[in-house]
């Protein structure tokens, strides 16, 4: 069955091109002009993937990522940009990008990268075990993706569930940045460890009692992170 793109890029003729060279993929594609347009789509119209260009008139690709993370959190989403400054980079993995490609781009990357990202996002890697886990005060349970903290429930995405219950898996030992990577992403992501590091932060946004100076989800410089207990701290 053909997989359904939304493509959001003020330039008409690259709308056009893509748009013609993705349908030769095998891919349908609605392709629209401003971020207004695209997120008005998106209340009638459920793609599988939005390809989204930063430099946007009015809202940018940006702003346009924060509304859709927040109103359509698990829909994937492959930044375009012709802006190669990483802290564009990293401000969209901080929104929750789950992939980049930067312009001008060969069409067969792109389709890599399309694929690449639907596969991650349709067969998302298990956590190594099925039971529940309690420590201390949290309490994880992979089969419903419920998560509590001192008896109240945690909103995690579910990546940032993964990564909390892989590293409470794991607890006290480290957990490797590379292992994170692989075990909650996919061997196959072409990103940045970046991914990592901000799903820390926001895990710790919403554990920690204070985000700035970690109890919980502690760093190990060079290697990785490791989650213990606040009763269990050393």
């Amino acid at each position: 069955m053909s997989r359904t793109l939304l493509l959001v890029d003020d330039d008409a003729l690259l709308r056009r091109s893509l748009g013609f060279n993705l349908e030769r993929a095998g891919y349908k594609v609605h392709a629209v002009a401003t971020a207004e347009d695209a997120l008005a789509w998106l209340k009638i119209n459920q793609p599988d993937l939005v390809l989204l260009d930063i430099t946007l008139p009015e809202m940018d690709g940006l702003e346009a990522l924060r509304i859709l993370r927040r109103e359509w959190p698990s829909l994937p989403v492959i930044l375009l940009t012709a802006r190669r400054r990483e802290l564009d980079e990293i401000l969209g993995l901080e929104l929750g990008a789950d992939d980049y490609v930067t312009k001008p781009f060969d069409i067969d990357v792109l389709v890599a990268h399309i694929k690449a990202v639907l596969r991650r996002t349709e067969s998302p890697p298990q956590p190594i075990s099925l039971k529940p886990i309690t420590l201390g005060d949290l309490m994880l349970d992979p089969q419903t993706r419920q998560a509590t903290l001192r008896g109240t429930p945690l909103s995690l995405s579910p990546r940032e569930f993964d990564v909390l219950y892989l590293l409470a898996s794991h607890s006290p030992q480290v957990v490797s940045t590379e292992d994170l990577l692989t075990q909650v992403w996919g061997s196959e992501f072409e990103g940045q460890p970046q991914v990592v590091y901000v799903h820390i932060r926001w895990l710790r946004e919403k554990i920690e009692s204070d985000p700035n100076h970690p109890e919980r989800i502690l760093t190990v410089r060079g290697v990785g992170y490791r989650y213990v207990p606040l009763e269990n701290r050393t």
